[in-house]
């Protein structure tokens, strides 16, 4: 084969490439929130706190409240769950706002961003309103989870909670 012959190969060989993918400098390049970022070296804590006690047919709040203790912010969005016992349901509004409730209003998904810092604090609060037949004294359990895939611990992810019945104030 002639070099004459090489090059024109050559050069259709090229054009053709050039033709089916376009000069790699006109390539799409992925956006880039399309790229998601590599878990953080992070370690999120649930924290127990038990909701005021509330009489029977009252309304009381959960705070799920969330500490990184680092070393790193997060990377990824951390998820609360919270788990609602018997006789008792949520009731919005949320915070944050886009938390969602089952069905039965017993089970509250909360999604907060990624971002949160070492030494920091994320909470989510949840409405409950308890049921008008609950007897006074009884002390109901629930429970509440964060997610991440970030957390490199997670034997501290889970907390139990008590909400006490109380007796109702006598009526004036």
């Amino acid at each position: 084969m002639s070099a004459t012959t090489r090059y024109r190969a050559a050069m259709v060989v090229g054009a053709a490439a050039l033709l089916m993918g376009g000069p790699a400098w006109a390539l799409p390049q992925p956006a880039p929130h399309a790229v998601a970022a590599a878990p953080s070296n992070s370690d999120l804590e649930a924290v127990r706190i038990d909701p005021d006690a509330a009489p029977p047919g009252g309304e009381t709040s959960l705070h799920a409240f969330v500490a990184n203790l680092g070393p790193e912010a997060t990377n990824s969005p951390l998820v609360i769950t919270v788990n609602l016992p018997r006789g008792t349901e949520a009731r919005d509004p949320y915070f944050p706002g886009d938390c969602e409730a089952s069905g039965n209003h017993r089970t509250v998904r909360c999604e907060f961003p990624a971002g949160l810092k070492s030494q920091r604090t994320a909470t989510a609060i949840v409405p409950i309103h308890l049921d008008q037949n609950l007897a006074p004294g009884t002390v109901l359990k629930g429970r509440w989870a964060v997610h991440s895939p970030d957390d490199r611990n997670q034997q501290n992810n889970r907390v139990e909670f008590d909400i006490k019945v109380e007796d109702a104030p006598p009526e004036r």
